[in-house]
């Protein structure tokens, strides 16, 4: 059995593993008494830009810096149509670009170093991660020294350089241990009353110490409480390991004390869990010891007890299940068009257009939307303006198409998005005010149509400058929207005091006005400033804000999407039945969308003043 390379970046970040199996067929044949010996190398793109080349390609990868060798696979011999046995553990961050050059080699030796000077290129393939990912299954034509390669698409003849053929599947799922637990006959720990019981449940370590890993709900004066249904991830919980022990802690919650009272403790395994909770008709019962009571107490029996049942093991699905069964991300961007921008036509503007250099709207759009498009295989995005006056119009339209004249606000690709944002800039009076209903409302609309199914996920994406008018309306449009497959995400630029803004990302707590409480947080809200400048002073080039950006404004989004489809009882396609994918239409070209039109590195970001 060979053991898979491991592709790790940063250990310390939550990330979600993918191994890459990797074949490829109808390869050329470069041998003149036998066929090609080919072997494949993975790179990552770990320096420079992060956007597929459209220019030819000179200097060869292994010798290029900003690329880095991530594996690389075992030499097939004689076979022009291999199947690598080596697979490739990859960390695959939703919220990043993460660019990977497949390259094969005929090889001329059975040792291949990393100068690769003396071996037969064959074909290169070039692509993000979210691109093998989206699809389960990719194939692609590989290029020959100067070209990236290009996807397979269904009426395509065979390439003279053959094909790559590349499977993702998520290496590790995410298991849960769940089951009931309630508690008979705790100790009263109030004076006056019954005890508020809770409990904790802690990892214990090999050096003796714990972690705490999930906490159950307070139940008020109750000495026999039963608790919600648990689920707790087996790998944070015990490292799946059946035997590792387990803590549980039950506490009295004190309102008018700074510390709570134990009650007691207890402590059991997996592996406890499973066959005496888990037996149908069978209940786990576990006594609660409190130590002090016990030393004092001679006759002292136990604190309590805990009787655990239904324990079982479960699969909740993740992002990548329900990318891999076809789920679309469906992309709407609104941008603020408003008088507080100041005039487009001065540097001091925040839509001022400085040659070969990007504005803080431009930068926020092409980072989320770099990202997105490659969970969107339509590549069509629906573009809104709001706070402007139309050409024609006196009254200030609060919802409008960014390219003026479409009905439905679709443009094609990234490059049909700054295009429309750019024409509406040179064609549209500034007004106001700041209001977000309006548009939170006709995107909610389209997401209603969703609810029935796994198909699609709406997000929607408001670049900002100032704060919301309509603040009362758009919290109550946010609530009603959140049972929705909506996600929200909102991007402040400019120099404003946003702080009430961050009202809307209810992180801590649900968002809630008057009676109304959401089902869940739908939105994410983060200050441009806060991307661009350097620690040491200066500012970043628009390349790294961007890459930064976008790790943090779609960070929650995976968890949104699963959250959203949990509480709805869905479940995914399999990758084998999928949804059906739209193809872009015949005007997409995807050259267009990795242009960016602007310096490596840009100058300060900030108005002019």
């Amino acid at each position: 059995m060979n053991q898979p390379s491991a592709l790790g970046l940063n250990e310390s970040r939550p990330k979600t593993n993918v191994r890459l199996t990797i074949s490829a067929n109808n390869l050329m044949d470069l041998d003149v008494f036998s066929v090609s010996d080919p072997i494949c190398i993975i790179y990552e793109k770990t320096s420079g830009r992060k956007s597929t080349t459209t220019d030819p390609i000179t200097l060869p990868t292994w010798r290029d810096r900003q690329w880095t060798e991530r594996g690389r696979t075992e030499i097939v011999w004689n076979n022009l149509n291999p199947q690598f046995k080596t697979t490739f553990l990859l960390p695959y961050f939703f919220e990043e670009t993460q660019l990977f050059r497949f390259e094969l080699y005929d090889v001329d030796s059975k040792v291949v170093g990393t100068d690769l000077t003396a071996h037969d290129f064959l074909g290169r393939f070039e692509c993000v991660l979210a691109q093998i990912v989206s699809y389960s299954t990719f194939r692609a034509h590989l290029g020959d020294k100067e070209q990236i390669g290009s996807q397979v698409k269904p009426k395509d003849k065979n390439s003279k350089n053959g094909t790559i053929t590349i499977r993702a599947e998520e290496d590790e799922k995410n298991e849960k241990i769940q089951f009931d637990v309630c508690g008979e006959g705790l100790d009263r720990k109030d004076f006056f009353g019954k005890s508020d019981p809770y409990l904790n449940f802690k990892r214990r370590f090999d050096d003796g110490s714990s972690h705490l890993i999930h906490q159950t709900e307070v139940k008020p004066r109750n000495l026999n409480p039963r608790w919600a249904t648990v689920q707790i991830n087996t790998q944070a919980l015990c490292g799946k390991n059946l035997d590792r022990p387990i803590l549980i802690e039950c506490f009295d919650h004190e309102k008018f004390k700074k510390q709570d009272d134990i009650i007691g403790t207890s402590q059991t395994t997996l592996n406890e869990l499973l066959t005496e909770g888990g037996k149908t008709g069978s209940t786990l019962q576990i006594p609660l010891i409190n130590e002090k009571k016990k030393t004092k107490k001679s006759k002292y029996r136990n604190s309590g007890t805990l009787k655990i049942w239904n324990a079982k093991i479960i699969i909740e699905p993740t992002f990548l299940d329900f990318i891999s069964g076809g789920t679309q991300l469906d992309f709407s961007v609104a941008v603020d068009f408003t008088a507080s921008n100041g005039n487009p036509s001065t540097p001091s503007s925040l839509h001022y257009m400085a040659s070969g250099v990007p504005n803080q709207y431009e930068i926020a759009l092409r980072a989320v939307l770099s990202i997105c498009q490659h969970y969107n295989s339509s590549k069509t995005f629906e573009a809104y303006g709001f706070g402007a006056k139309l050409p024609g119009h006196h009254l200030v339209s609060a919802v409008f198409p960014l390219d003026l004249h479409s009905k439905n606000a679709s443009v094609v690709g990234i490059n049909g998005v700054m295009h429309a944002y750019r024409h509406a800039l040179q064609n549209v009076t500034l007004y106001g005010p700041t209001n977000f209903s309006p548009i939170i409302e006709q995107v909610a609309k389209k997401a209603q149509k969703m609810i029935n199914s796994t198909a699609r996920y709406q997000i929607l994406l408001i670049i900002t400058d100032g704060i919301i008018s309509d603040m009362y309306a758009t919290i109550n449009t946010v609530i009603s929207a959140s049972g929705l497959p909506l996600s929200i995400i909102i991007i402040g630029v400019g120099n404003e005091d946003f702080e009430r803004m961050h009202e809307l990302d209810s992180d801590d707590a649900l968002l809630q006005q008057d009676s109304r409480i959401a089902q869940r947080d739908i939105v994410q809200f983060v200050t441009m400033r806060d991307f661009l400048s350097r620690t040491n002073g200066g500012y970043l080039d628009a390349d790294t804000v961007m890459e930064n950006l976008a790790r943090e404004v779609l960070y929650e989004v995976p968890a949104q999407l699963t959250g959203y489809m949990k509480q709805r009882g869905f479940t995914p396609r399999t990758s084998d039945d999928p949804w059906q994918r739209d193809s872009p239409p015949d005007e997409y070209d995807p050259r267009m969308d990795n242009i960016h039109n602007i310096r490596a590195s840009a100058p300060p970001l900030y108005p002019q003043v």
